[in-house]
């Protein structure tokens, strides 16, 4: 079974704070998504199969594209990171808050539950076990 972008996008619609996250990932690997690749720049997501093969893609709004900084400040993201899990923040905010302390982005692996940020550079600088239902 193929996912579509539009089955993403109304799972996506339910999460209203990171504290809503498990149950989306849930619904994500119930449609058959194995992991994804989430760019802070330009808020383009990439969904692959379970056969690895690319098979959805949203491409972020124009006015979405951020400035991501180059240097990476760790502490700061881990703290502001532990604020949007505890659904502190919104999506749009934790995006922000990824581009100011330079996080590119993430890969969300669905198999292992494993999420890895990662750099400018694509250097992997955190990397996190995904909580469970």
């Amino acid at each position: 079974m193929k996912f579509t972008i539009e089955q993403i996008k109304t799972e996506h619609q339910k999460v209203k704070s990171g504290a809503d996250f498990p149950r989306y990932i849930q619904a994500l690997k119930d449609l058959g998504v194995s992991y994804y690749t989430s760019y802070i720049s330009d808020n383009n997501i990439d969904y692959f199969d379970s056969q690895n093969q690319l098979t959805a893609t949203t491409r972020g709004k124009d006015e979405a594209v951020r400035s991501v900084s180059g240097i990476v400040n760790l502490d700061q993201f881990k703290s502001r990171l532990k604020l949007h899990q505890q659904g502190g923040t919104d999506y749009a905010t934790f995006c922000h808050d990824c581009a100011e302390n330079g996080i590119e982005g993430w890969n969300m692996d669905l198999n292992k539950m494993t999420c890895s940020y990662f750099d400018k550079t694509g250097n992997e600088v955190l990397i996190e076990q995904v909580p469970t239902l």
